[in-house]
């Protein structure tokens, strides 16, 4: 029993370990690529005059610590230029080039459009809902990115972003008809908590069932069979 205690409590304790570890594998990678090409260059650029450091450079580890912290370096001169009247038209010219190349504009442009979408609350229902996925009788955590309205009957529908554990940006879309929502009242960050955990970090309550169940969501009475 001890053994099996013990057992027990050391995945408890790796999982959370585990799951940092592949959301900041995946977004380090990602970084370190972007910067490796500047640390290649560096590298070539000492190798006549310091050849010993030019050796340093080319060594896989040292070329993913610098390239990762220029990239970061990258990313704050541009968040700081983003904020800037000179570093706002540079980045207004480079959306105008980005949205003239065929195909690139599509992906550049939805991207765009996606996180636009959830720094923004919809009007007309809550950010955080819960929809029935992959199949009636499940549901799943859902973020609204906007509403439309189906063309032949007038019917309000939602586009709902649902992301996957522990990497919320991959997902699927759904369109669902606003009816069929369930909203919640958390926010955006514990929707994601809620996610990228797995579900082991989340708010005590949410509310599973539509409104018309009951006041606070409570479950459905059970039919009662007709006497006789």
């Amino acid at each position: 029993m001890r053994a099996q205690r013990y057992l027990l409590a050391g995945t408890l304790t790796v999982i959370p370990i585990w799951i940092t570890w592949v959301v900041f594998k995946f977004v380090f990678g990602q970084l370190s690529q972007v910067g490796t090409p500047w640390v290649k260059a560096m590298s070539a650029a000492v190798e006549g005059p310091a050849p010993s450091a030019a050796a340093l450079l080319v060594h896989p580890w040292f070329q993913q610590a610098v390239a990762f912290f220029i990239t970061l370096i990258g990313l704050y001169i541009l968040g700081w230029l983003a904020t800037r009247m000179a570093g706002r038209r540079i980045l207004d010219l480079f959306d105008r080039l980005m949205h003239s190349i065929p195909m690139v504009q599509t992906v550049y442009g939805g991207t765009k459009k996606l996180l636009s979408a959830l720094q923004q609350q919809p009007e007309e229902v809550q950010r955080v809902v819960l929809i029935e996925f992959p199949h009636p009788g499940m549901k799943t955590i859902g973020l609204v990115t906007r509403t439309l309205v189906d063309s032949a009957s007038g019917q309000l529908l939602a586009a709902v972003y649902v992301p996957t554990t522990p990497n919320p940006t991959s997902g699927y879309l759904e369109v669902v008809p606003v009816e069929s929502l369930v909203s919640t009242d958390w926010t955006l960050d514990e929707a994601m908590s809620f996610v990228i955990s797995g579900g082991a970090v989340a708010p005590e309550k949410v509310r599973y069932y539509p409104e018309t169940h009951g006041t606070k969501g409570s479950a459905p009475a059970p039919a009662t069979e007709p006497s006789g």
